[in-house]
């Protein structure tokens, strides 16, 4: 027994922001920013929130699927900027959407939270205990961005993805995903401190912390290892992948992996130019990208990866 996705949708924020907005209200430049990642715009929410984006996505993806909210079993949304710190976004999803019957939670995985959702789904479907699963991916990365700190908040957007995913009797679905928080402080933002009776501090927000050097030597090292090993499980060769759809973290990442791999770069699409790194967003929205422009097509054979905070990886082939 397998899994296959059956459907996918996406949302973006309706406010473009290009790197000559930022040029205007901090030192940067459009230069700077492109040649040093891809990206030369990005979508901030304004009144968007993270379960509203999720939302549209989830229709689409249910759409796109031709089923209904009421034949969902599980939902799981992988996210670190939930609207609420409780209920959980996958709860606040299932109420909007009405998935009455389905059993709902999040994962925090940061840029690797669809892809556990992903594998999480696909433990809990082959066990036979479910059927139909939504997995989300859906962040408002803008609000945790020091926006005076141009090395990283120049990097992120946000919006969501989704992916309808059902048992199925035929297909390919090897996964891996991996932790190392030995190197976790290379990304990480910290919570409220504790402060009660005992304890009295005043709570000051805090905003993401990333060592981009540390990052990058994680990812290009990392992600074709885990790619290979999952292709080596699959009996795959990477010339026989389709398309790599990867985490959209960094342009010079990608071209690093596709280089190791010894796979042409053109098998690599992209949506960092436009979007930026939406963390757990970004693999299911590039997904409903290749979807909805028609580039998908029944057969193929896709590699999935996202990697990040954490330090985390998740990696999948599987036949579309």
């Amino acid at each position: 027994m397998t899994i296959k996705i059956a459907g996918t949708g996406s949302c973006l924020p309706g406010t473009v922001v290009t790197n000559d907005d930022l040029a205007a209200v901090m030192e940067t430049s459009d230069e700077w920013i492109s040649s040093r990642t891809g990206i030369r715009e990005r979508r901030l929410a304004k009144d968007e929130t993270t379960t509203g984006m999720a939302l549209e996505a989830s229709l689409q993806a249910l759409a796109d699927a031709g089923l209904s909210a009421k034949d969902l079993d599980l939902i799981i949304v992988g996210s670190i900027t939930g609207d609420f710190v409780t209920p959980s976004t996958a709860c606040e999803l299932q109420a909007a959407l009405g998935a009455d019957k389905a059993v709902a939670f999040d994962i925090n995985a940061a840029c690797s939270g669809f892809m556990f959702a992903l594998n999480t789904a696909y433990a809990y479907l082959q066990s036979g205990m479910y059927e139909t699963a939504l997995v989300v991916g859906a962040e408002t990365l803008s609000k945790m961005m020091d926006w005076t700190d141009r090395s990283t908040c120049v990097l992120f957007g946000d919006g969501a993805g989704a992916a309808v995913v059902q048992r199925s009797s035929q297909g390919i679905f090897v996964f891996e995903q991996g932790s190392d928080g030995k190197r976790g402080q290379a990304i990480f933002c910290r919570n409220r401190p504790c402060s009660n009776f005992l304890v009295q501090r005043d709570f000051v927000q805090d905003f993401i912390h990333m060592n981009g050097q540390e990052v990058y030597k994680f990812a290009v090292g990392t992600v074709p290892a885990s790619i290979n090993r999952v292709l080596e499980k699959a009996k795959i060769e990477a010339k026989q992948i389709d398309y790599f759809i990867l985490h959209q973290a960094n342009l010079r990442i990608l071209q690093a992996v596709a280089k190791r791999l010894k796979a042409e770069e053109n098998k690599f699409p992209i949506s960092l130019d436009h979007c930026g790194n939406i963390s757990a967003a970004s693999v299911p929205i590039l997904l409903d990208e290749m979807n909805k422009k028609g580039a998908l097509k029944r057969g193929d054979l896709l590699v999935l990866s996202g990697f990040g905070a954490g330090l985390t990886w998740g990696t999948a082939v599987l036949e579309w």
